[in-house]
C-alpha cells in the first residue's frame, strides 16, 4: 500500500469565514537567516516514488504507488493516483491497463526510476526558477530500501545537470525506529551526496529536512524528548534541520501534540503542512490571518526561519480555480514576509496536489476514468501551467516582481 502524508483533520478554523477585509501588506518579517538555497527560495517536495513494470528498478515489476495492487497495472479500478499526468516530454514511458486516453493513444506512465524521467522534471525545474526541491526519503530499512537508495544519485545527477539544489528530507511517517535509523542513515549513506555542489546549504550547512515530528497521529507518537534529541544530533552534525511540522504546532491542538515546544525552537527552520486544510481562497485568507501571521511572529519572536505551504489544491476535488487558490496563497505568504515557501507538490498525483505537467483536457486523459484534466472549470489551462504559476510566486517572493493579489500568469501560452 502508498503511504500518503496527507491527513484530513477537521477544523472549526478551516470552516470560518475569512474576515471582510484583509490589510493589503503587513510589516516584513525579519529573516533569522540571510538568503541561501532554502531560505528566499522556493522549493518542492520532490516523492520520485513511481515505478512501472518493466523499467529496470528494484521494484521487480511492481507499480509502485501508481496502482493500489502493486503487483498489478493501474486501472480505474486498482489506481493509487487521482490526476493523470501530460507524458508526452519522457522518452520512456510505460502502458498502463486504463482504457486508451480520450483523444486516441494508449495510457501510458511514467517511472521515476528513469534517468530521463528525473532530468525532465529537473529541467522544469530550471525553465521555471523553482530553485530546490526535497527529496522524500521514507523509511530505506525494508523492501523499498533499493530504489529509495537509487533515486538519490539519479535526483543529483540531473540537480547538478539543471543547476538546480536538492536536499534529503526524511519523512518518519509510520518509521518505528526512526530516532536510530535516520542516524545511520545520514552517517553511513545520505551524508555523502553533500559533496554534490548542488546539494542545498543555508548559513554555510547541509540542509536536512525531518518530516512528520509532532503529529497527533498514531504513525508518527514518538514522544517529545525523542524527536528533541534527533533534532539536536542533527544540527550536532553541522546540519541545518527544517522541520515539516502539524498545521496547529504552535498551538498543539487538533493535528498537533501538545508540549513540543522546545522541539520547534530547535529547529532552524519550521514548515508546517497545510495539504486537507484548506480548498478555497476564503480559506487560504483565513489561514493568513489565524494560522500564518501569529506563526510568522512566532518564528520571528524565537530565531526560526518559517517556511510555509503553498498548494496548488486537489484537482479531483476541484479546489484549484484555475490558478486563482494558488497564487492567492503566494500573495498571502509573500505580504507576512516569510523566509521560504515549500510546494506540497511536485509529482503527487496520489493526492492530486502536483504542480508536473498535467493533463490540459478530456482528450488526454484515459476515457471514462472520471478524472478531472486542468480545464475542470471550463478555463483552458496548459500542462506546464502550475509549474509557471510556481515559477511566478518565487519571482513574488525574491523581490523581483511587485507584491500583487492579481495572479500575473496567463493559463495558457
Amino acid at each position: 500500500m502508498a503511504l500518503s502524508r496527507r491527513a484530513f483533520v477537521g477544523t472549526a478554523l478551516a470552516a470560518a469565514p475569512a474576515a471582510a477585509a484583509l490589510p493589503s501588506l503587513t510589516t516584513p518579517a525579519v529573516a533569522a537567516s540571510p538568503p541561501g538555497d532554502v531560505v528566499g527560495k522556493i522549493t518542492v517536495g520532490y516523492q520520485g516514488w513511481f515505478a512501472c513494470a518493466g523499467d529496470g528498478s528494484p521494484m521487480n515489476g511492481n507499480w509502485w504507488h501508481w496502482s493500489q495492487n502493486w503487483g498489478q497495472p493501474p486501472s480505474p479500478s486498482n489506481t493509487a493516483i487521482i490526476s493523470w499526468p501530460d507524458v508526452r516530454d519522457y522518452t520512456h514511458t510505460y502502458p498502463s491497463a486504463y482504457p486508451d486516453l480520450g483523444g486516441g493513444g494508449t495510457a501510458d506512465l511514467f517511472s521515476s526510476y528513469d534517468q530521463q524521467t528525473i532530468d525532465t522534471h529537473f529541467r522544469w525545474m530550471q525553465e521555471n526558477a523553482i530553485d530546490t526541491a526535497a527529496l522524500q526519503r521514507f523509511n530505506p530499512n525494508g523492501g523499498e530500501g533499493p530504489i529509495r537508495d537509487a533515486m538519490v544519485p539519479r535526483v543529483r545527477d540531473a540537480a547538478e545537470r539543471y543547476g538546480r539544489k536538492f536536499y534529503i528530507m526524511y519523512d518518519v511517517t509510520a518509521w518505528v525506529n526512526m530516532q536510530p535509523e535516520t542516524k545511520a542513515d545520514w552517517v553511513e549513506k545520505m551524508r555523502q551526496y553533500t559533496a554534490s555542489p548542488a546539494y542545498a546549504r543555508q548559513n554555510g550547512k547541509p540542509v536536512v529536512g525531518i518530516w512528520g515530528l509532532g503529529f497527533n497521529e498514531p504513525n508518527k507518537a514518538w514522544p517529545a524528548d525523542v524527536c528533541l534529541d534527533v533534532v539536536n544530533w542533527f544540527k550536532a552534525q553541522g546540519v541545518y534541520v527544517m522541520g515539516g511540522v502539524p498545521t496547529h504546532w504552535r498551538r498543539g491542538i487538533e493535528d498537533a501534540r501538545p508540549g513540543y515546544d522546545a522541539v520547534w525552537r530547535a529547529l532552524d527552520m519550521l514548515s508546517p503542512w497545510m495539504v486537507g486544510r484548506i480548498g478555497d481562497i476564503a480559506g487560504a485568507d483565513n489561514f493568513y490571518q489565524n494560522v500564518n501571521t501569529p506563526d510568522q511572529a512566532w518564528c520571528d519572536e524565537n530565531g526560526v526561519d518559517y517556511q510555509p505551504c503553498v498548494l496548488p489544491g486537489n484537482l479531483q476535488d476541484r479546489d484549484r480555480a484555475h490558478g486563482d487558490f494558488m497564487w492567492r496563497q503566494f500573495y498571502n505568504m509573500c505580504r507576512i514576509g516569510v523566509q521560504g515557501i515549500y510546494i506540497s507538490m511536485f509529482d503527487e498525483y496520489n493526492e492530486g496536489n502536483q504542480i508536473a505537467k498535467t493533463a490540459e483536457n478530456a482528450s488526454q486523459v484515459p476515457a471514462g476514468s472520471g478524472l478531472w484534466a486542468l480545464d475542470e472549470d471550463g478555463t483552458p489551462c496548459s500542462s506546464d501551467y502550475y509549474l509557471r504559476l510556481t515559477g511566478d510566486g518565487g519571482r513574488m517572493l525574491k523581490g523581483q516582481i511587485p507584491l500583487t493579489p492579481n495572479r500575473p500568469t496567463p493559463t495558457w501560452i
